[in-house]
């Protein structure tokens, strides 16, 4: 149009591009990283040397190297400095996990994506240890340190794997650094332990050494990415573009890059070559879309690999719910037994098990297959059986704990039976051993179960909120591919059935019974093997240290389907294996027995997922899940026959038979085996995962393995026990029949009987009705608390395959010897007795804690008590203290207990005037004795708890005036010093006064004792 300005025509406008090379990003977060933990130490070491290197056992110069936190926590300005470069750090970090990630995404495998999130979760968690000092806080600084080296496991060995073959130098370098990084924790932790436990200088100086190394190892792993990032020519470009509409910010490669082994393929656009041809304006708009293409399809692949493992953690977490609400039905319903001494109905709630024969109506397992259905059925229970903590009534409890079974066994079949592969086996083993470890981790409760609250060691409400958490995830869990629901159902059309469904239904309720009896707490094969000690030393492994090695052990089993063919553990070589491993742990003792239940844990573990595939039978659910939940309720049942029989009907024809159980379960478990007379072919014994399940699963079970063996440094007492009294000669000695760790609400009572240990300084305690490690209790540890919290010598009595109601002692003195007796019992219940000989100031003393059998069978305590003063007798002249739980009258004649324990054991009555006694008796000899109390049992249990206490002669010198007007001569406790006073808080009665419910009673009061004229102390 004339008059009219034409517009410009288009030319070519050059972009402005700033191009950064990967490679610089990797050595600028090396340098800084290096500046940070260098320039501190440096400051350290001029600045506050000696104060540095100081720890709590010595300073300079047995200590000469300061420690990692102390170096970078305690002093300005090095922690100040040392800060603000690990802040300048961490920018750098995030880039390097990222470009980690966009180099070796793809669409084949999520791995790249789990080291992604491993990568973030480890670097805030560096950010944790570092911001969060040892003098701020030193548990959490510690959690988040050892947390931060459980990451490294698949931080590392991920890296190794995701190396492409063709990048070789970096492949060698990254293995070569990951090995010496993790066999440098060895000497680390065996340093730490030497420090901390047998406080030896100079410890923490060679620990420091190695932790150094660990610091410096970890730095260099990363810096090895370099490498990578150089080898792909990976860069950064930055762009500045006079068209607002082109987006110029990129990450590229000069080539298309393909990494040899195939397993990642990147191809973009790049900088390098836009040095060789100039980008234009004009060809913007395809390049545009094309690098909005590539970073959506980043992004997706990111979402998606994250998004696996998340669902995978879920699933785990799911399964380890599974588990606690299911084992907590019969420790729920036998706190009525228990009160019954008997059968009381509550028996009938293990019916609740067989819900699962609700699958055969089609409409409701139709429904339950569907991800609502699955939804449902889960957040049903899981919120009824955890929330069930809440309800103050044991029975309502119980109501709670049986429908939240009902509903959960629905949901948890229809997915065992609509399996494709062996997926959900492994999840079934991995809740398993995250239950283990949550036992292992919280004295040895399950820190969901309804028997603990906030008040007795539970995290409930933790719990819950997860559980949503988990809940959430799986109701919006994307649904799975078509790639991946064709190869699913290539891989049910390859299963051939072989001995129907009800073989293996028969052995998967064998399966779950021997889980649960077996392996749900690491300290239950220890308790089996347990014998006491000798010469000063445990004979055999000590739960609370060897625990984690169960745990080993289980990992180790539930690994081994991911690395061998599925047909070798259905091989009856591979049974063999498992009952001569079974056979160990029955037969033989100690470390000996312990090693056979190694074995058998790994057997047990490795058949999980063979077992749960080959139970699967979609059209028959509801017949093959109520034929394997009635198995296991028949054991059930036949455990606790063994040892209850003189409480049950029938109970002589099980009676102390745990040999014929153990049979029976390796009976049933026989059935999945492919014996030669079977017609069982190979397919149908093959299990299948995806590669990506294995890698999460044998990183999962690492991760699992390494936190029970910190778990149990963390938990170690840093100081041996001590008596309470050094010094004094003073002992104070107990005896409580706890009624199996359940207070008189269905709460755990740890804690409780911890308390009032602590209160009244006990330095050798007798517990009775202590043996737990059994399917109805829990498989608990009931010293566990008061050993890691007060510090004791234990010695756990005689275990579950010994068929008693268990006896345990407690000592702040070293256990010179130790023998466990099974006592006289043609009749009644077995009766349990430890013969422990302590080495008390110098001076052994013998300590026998026993608990006789009831008075229906009177032949069973006359037999019982001649036994105890055989042995309290035949220890003559040394000092002997009798805690035992006797049932007699006071000065009752023959055969009554009484008189028997006194004058054949050749031992005094702590108070013959006390005649209002039944169950509970302190004897003594060779002591004098200056205070007797008896407590109130609160709501810990229903029987009181006694105390003796009495004081050592001094060394040369023999007791004195011991006539019963002597040992009678009663006092004041001001006639006494400070030491020998019981607690003044403890006054009280039923309306006023006491701590928890536990007061003076009997006599309102401790009653004190003079010294006899003469007596050297």
């Amino acid at each position: 149009m004339a008059g009219r300005k034409q517009p410009p025509t288009s030319t070519p406008v050059r972009a402005q591009r700033l191009v950064i090379s990967a490679s610089h990003i990797v050595a600028t977060h090396t340098y800084l990283a290096l500046a940070a933990f260098g320039l501190a130490l440096f400051l350290g070491c001029a600045l506050h040397y000696k104060k540095i290197v100081k720890n709590g056992v010595a300073g300079y110069p047995d200590e000469w190297f300061p420690s990692v936190s102390a170096t970078i926590g305690d002093w300005y300005p090095e922690r100040n400095i040392f800060q603000i470069l690990i802040a300048l750090t961490s920018g750098p970090r995030f880039a390097l996990v990222s470009l980690q990630y966009f180099l070796r995404r793809s669409p084949s495998t999520s791995l790249p994506g789990f080291l992604f999130t491993m990568g973030i979760i480890r670097t805030l968690l560096c950010g944790g240890w570092v911001y969060i000092t040892s003098n701020d806080d030193h548990d959490v600084h510690d959690v988040l340190m050892i947390t931060y080296i459980l990451c490294n496991v698949p931080w590392m060995w991920g890296g190794v794997l995701c190396t492409p073959i063709g990048h070789v130098k970096a492949r060698r370098r990254r293995r070569y650094v990951a090995t010496g990084f993790f066999i440098s924790i060895i000497p680390m932790i065996y340093f730490f332990v030497q420090h901390k436990i047998y406080r030896i200088p100079g410890a923490y100086t060679r620990y420091s050494c190695f932790e150094w190394s660990l610091i410096l190892l970890d730095i260099l792993f990363d810096s090895i990415t370099e490498l990578d990032f150089r080898a792909s020519n990976l860069q950064i470009v930055l762009g500045l573009s006079l068209d607002a509409s082109v987006g110029c910010n990129d990450i590229s490669h000069s080539a298309p890059f393909q990494a040899s082994n195939s397993a990642t393929e990147i191809k973009l656009e790049g900088s390098a070559a836009s040095s060789e041809t100039e980008q234009t304006v004009s060809h913007a708009s395809g390049t545009v879309h094309q690098t909005f293409f590539q970073k959506t399809q980043a992004a997706h692949t990111l979402s998606r690999d994250a998004r696996a493992v998340i669902s995978f953690i879920s699933d785990v977490y799911l399964s380890y719910l599974f588990w606690s609400i299911f084992t907590s039905l019969i420790t729920t319903l036998f706190y009525f037994s228990v009160w019954q001494l008997a059968l009381s109905g509550s028996e009938l709630s293990l019916l609740v098990l067989l819900s699962p024969v609700l699958l055969g109506i089609s409409p409701l397992r139709t429904w339950a297959l569907t991800r609502s259905g699955q939804v449902t059925l889960r957040a049903v229970a899981i919120l009824t059986g955890l929330g069930s903590y809440a309800l103050r009534s044991p029975m309502q409890r119980l109501f709670a704990v049986n429908f939240a079974n009902v509903v959960l066994l629905i949901g948890q079949t229809v997915d065992w039976s609509a399996g494709k592969d062996g997926y959900q086996g492994f999840l079934l083993g991995l809740g398993l051993v995250s239950l283990s470890l949550a036992k292992h981790a919280n004295h040895s409760t399950n820190p969901v179960w309804p028997m603990l609250n906030e008040e007795s060691g539970g995290y409930n409400k933790t719990g819950l909120f997860l559980a949503l958490c988990a809940l959430y995830e799986l109701g919006t869990r994307p649904p799975a591919s078509a790639e991946e629901k064709q190869i699913s159902g290539l891989k049910d059309n390859s299963k051939v059935t072989s001995h129907g469904w009800l073989a293996g239904s028969i052995a998967l309720g064998s399966m779950i019974f021997t889980l649960h009896c077996f392996f749900i707490d690491p300290s239950t094969i220890i308790a089996w093997s347990w014998t006491g000690y000798k010469n000063g030393q445990p004979k055999g492994p000590l739960p609370h240290l060897h625990g984690s090695l169960t745990l080993i052990a289980q990992a180790i089993g539930l690994a081994l389907p991911t690395v061998l063919p599925a047909c070798w553990f259905t091989n009856p070589l591979w049974f063999s294996y498992g009952c001569a491993s079974a056979f160990v742990m029955y037969r033989f003792r100690d470390w000996m027995g312990f090693v056979g239940g190694l074995n058998m844990a790994v057997f047990v573990m490795s058949l999980l997922p063979t077992i749960i595939r080959q139970s699967a039978q979609p059209n028959k659910a509801g017949r093959t899940y109520f034929t394997a939940f009635f198995v296991t309720i028949l054991f059930y049942l036949a455990d606790v026959w063994t040892v209850a029989y003189a409480f049950v009907p029938g109970g002589v024809y099980l009676r102390e038979r745990s040999d014929l159980v153990l049979i029976a379960q390796f009976v049933a478990t026989s059935l999945v085996f492919a014996w030669p007379s079977s017609k069982r072919t190979a397919a149908n014994t093959i299990v299948h995962i995806p590669s990506s399940a294995s890698f999460l699963v044998r990183h999962l079970l690492t991760l699992f393995s390494l936190s029970a063996v910190l778990v149990t440094l963390y938990r170690w007492t840093p100081v041996g026990p001590r008596p309470y009294k050094s010094g004094t000669g003073i002992i104070n000695a107990g005896i409580w029949t706890v009624h199996f760790g359940i207070d008189n609400v269905g709460h755990d009572s740890q804690r409780l009987i911890r308390d009032i240990i602590r209160d009244m300084e006990l330095d050798v305690v007798g517990l009775l009705e202590t043996d737990l490690h059994r399917t109805v209790y829990g498989n608990r540890d009931l010293t566990r608390v008061a050993l890691q919290d007060l510090g004791y010598y234990v010695d756990l009595g005689p275990g579950p395959n010994m068929h008693t109601w268990g006896a345990a002692l407690l000592s702040k003195f070293p256990i010179v010897h130790s023998k466990h007796h099974l006592l006289p019992s043609p009749h009644g219940e077995l009766a349990p007795a430890i013969e422990a000989v302590l080495d008390v100031y110098g001076i052994e003393v013998t300590v026998v804690v026993s608990h006789n059998g009831q008075e229906q069978d009177p032949l069973d305590r006359e037999l019982q008590s001649k036994e105890l003063a055989r042995i309290m007798a035949k220890s003559y002249p040394r000092p002997v203290i009798f805690l035992g739980y006797v049932v007699t009258k006071p000065h009752a004649s023959r055969p009554a207990p009484y008189e028997i324990l006194v004058h054949d054991g050749i031992v005094h009555d702590i108070d013959p005037q006390d005649w209002d006694r039944w169950c509970e008796y302190i004897f003594y000899r060779g002591l004098y004795r200056t205070a007797y109390a008896r407590i109130s049992r609160g709501i810990v249990t229903d029987t009181e708890l006694q105390i003796g206490q009495f004081v050592i002669p001094r060394h040369g010198f023999q007791l004195v005036n011991q006539t019963l007007e002597d040992r009678m001569l009663r006092a004041w406790k001001e006639d006494l010093s400070e030491d020998h006073w019981f607690p003044i808080k403890y006054y009280g009665n039923d309306d006023e006064g006491g701590i928890n419910g536990h007061f003076y009673h009997v006599f309102n009061t401790p009653l004190y004792y003079k010294l006899p004229e003469g007596a050297q102390v």
